[in-house]
């Protein structure tokens, strides 16, 4: 990893052509981002003209395939070099790892070719934002008590229900919607769900209120509602009746996404804490200097240090192909939990300082909070990794 980034240069999880991809998103984070952040939280939303943007750099289409319009590159190794060099200016570039990370394995595991050929365009240019819509407002976690509903109609689906905490769904113009297209069997409650990809600009389809968050506040989170909305059958991601199995299987990068992301805001709030401890002089004595500062660092980059060599294990295994719903349990679980700490333990070492705003390191604080819930929360990733011991 380069050295500019605060890591050790003889990590190898990476290559030239990523370093040379890290210097484009530094880049484009100091030009593009930084001078506009403040005014993109104070909207609680990304302009759709900067995914455009990223469309035109080639961004979204890393790991869409080449016949799709993009890169063809299946590694997640870019999307944790674009984490790490956002968390290191302190800024969070809306929803996109959900576009990338989260919807677009999906898209390309179960959607079949006319659908591609129809999304793709949109998705690789940045015209066309996309979201996944799971959780309910009495559900949470247990997305086999999803309610909203899908009726078959002829060649059409009829959609009715709500969904909460969508990430990227006020701008999206494309949701996958979790919703429940027959009563679920007496002995497998997890059957009957359906994953349907609904325009945003279908009549009935609305958007609520964008959630006031404590952190991310960069990111719109928002409220969904579907009041017979009229789906296209054609828009059918995969089987009918076996969303279950897929949200299952994809879990497993959608969480390597969130420990990486992790990961990188710690060493992030480590590099923070340096400087300003170096600067700050305290009874005639850089703070840098007292023995409380050196060992607080310290244990920082250590766990932080153990959490690195964690997620390059997982970059490997998910490359190769063998990547288990366990080990992106431990790695997010491990990494988020590294996170809360050393992003509390760096901001302690501002003083009143890392209180205010104006310091990258309280976005860090705020922002941290939420990767031990969303996801899977911390206790249910335990339960997951003991009923594999």
């Amino acid at each position: 990893m380069a050295e500019h980034s605060g890591q050790a240069p003889s990590r190898r999880v990476y290559d030239e052509e990523h370093e040379a991809f890290r210097e484009l998103v530094s880049r484009l984070v100091v030009h593009d981002v930084v001078p506009e952040y403040d005014t993109w939280e104070q909207e609680g939303s990304v302009p759709l003209s900067f995914y455009r943007r990223l469309g035109e750099l080639g961004i979204l289409g890393i790991q869409v395939p080449q016949e799709w319009g993009g890169s063809g590159i299946s590694s997640m190794k870019y999307s944790a070099v674009l984490a790490e060099e956002t968390a290191r200016h302190g800024v969070v570039l809306g929803a996109l790892r959900v576009h990338v990370d989260i919807v677009l394995p999906y898209l390309l595991r179960y959607a079949n070719e006319a659908q591609l050929a129809r999304i793709m365009p949109g998705f690789v240019s940045g015209d066309t934002m996309t979201a996944i819509a799971i959780t309910e407002p009495d559900t949470g976690s247990d997305v086999a008590g999803i309610r909203t509903t899908a009726k078959r109609v002829g060649d059409h689906y009829v959609l009715n229900g709500s969904k909460t905490f969508i990430t990227g769904g006020a701008n999206a113009g494309l949701v996958l919607v979790v919703c429940r297209t027959a009563p679920p069997k007496e002995d497998d409650k997890r059957y009957g769900l359906s994953i349907l990809m609904v325009d945003s600009s279908a009549p009935g389809f609305s958007v609520g209120r964008k959630l006031q968050k404590i952190g991310l506040r960069a990111q719109d989170t928002a409220e969904l509602f579907f009041n017979d909305v009229r789906v296209p059958a054609e828009n059918l991601l995969g089987a009918e009746n076996e969303a279950f199995g897929y949200l299952a299987h994809n879990l497993a990068k959608e969480r390597l996404s969130i420990a990486f992301g992790a990961y990188a805001a710690a060493a992030a709030a480590i590099e923070m804490a340096k400087s300003y401890t170096s600067s700050r002089d305290v009874f005639g004595t850089p703070l840098s200097g007292f023995q409380n500062t050196k060992f607080t660092l310290a244990e920082c980059h250590t766990e932080t240090m153990a959490a690195q060599a964690l997620i390059d294990r997982c970059l490997e295994l998910d490359d190769a192909g063998r990547l288990t719903a366990v080990d992106a349990a431990i790695a997010k679980l491990f990494c988020t939990e590294v996170q809360g700490r050393v992003v509390d333990k760096c901001l302690q070492l501002h003083g009143g300082y890392g209180y205010v705003l104006d310091y990258p390191i309280a976005r860090l604080y705020a922002d941290a909070r939420v990767t031990r819930i969303y996801g899977g929360t911390s206790e249910v990733l335990k339960s997951i990794i003991s009923k594999s011991l």
